[in-house]
């Protein structure tokens, strides 16, 4: 019984810090693309662990599986790499037109930019 406590206990305390690390980088990292890697590891690493002493905790201790923190597990590990693939993205295209990109090969089109769409976009570039 103490061991499956330690492990809770352990799981808490590492997704804690990696929560603090997470924001602690969110607000020092100087640039966008930065920033954007710090609260996505805290995000699976910091949740994850919660989740793994929530999963613990109620299998051994209270002797009942619960599916919520397998759904929740499942759908963060899922959602967050995809959430920060479509942010770098935005990132990466907010500010090219079409005639800057380099040739997008047989297709002629960027998955991002389609030339219809970057034309009626406006150009925040120029505040």
């Amino acid at each position: 019984m103490f061991i499956i406590e330690f492990l809770v206990a352990f799981f808490l305390i590492v997704s804690g810090i990696f929560g603090f690390v997470g924001s602690y980088g969110m607000i020092k990292l100087k640039d966008p693309m930065s920033r954007l890697h710090a609260p996505t590891k805290a995000t699976t690493l910091g949740v994850g662990g919660v989740l793994l002493a929530s999963i613990f905790h109620s299998a051994i201790i209270e002797q009942h599986i619960s599916l919520h923190e397998l759904l929740i597990t499942l759908f963060l590990f899922l959602t967050a790499p995809i959430t920060a693939l479509f942010i770098a993205k935005w990132h990466i295209h907010r500010h090219e037109k079409p005639d800057d990109l380099p040739d997008a090969g047989e297709d002629e089109l960027w998955a991002t930019h389609a030339v219809e769409q970057v034309e009626d976009v406006p150009d925040h570039t120029k505040t």
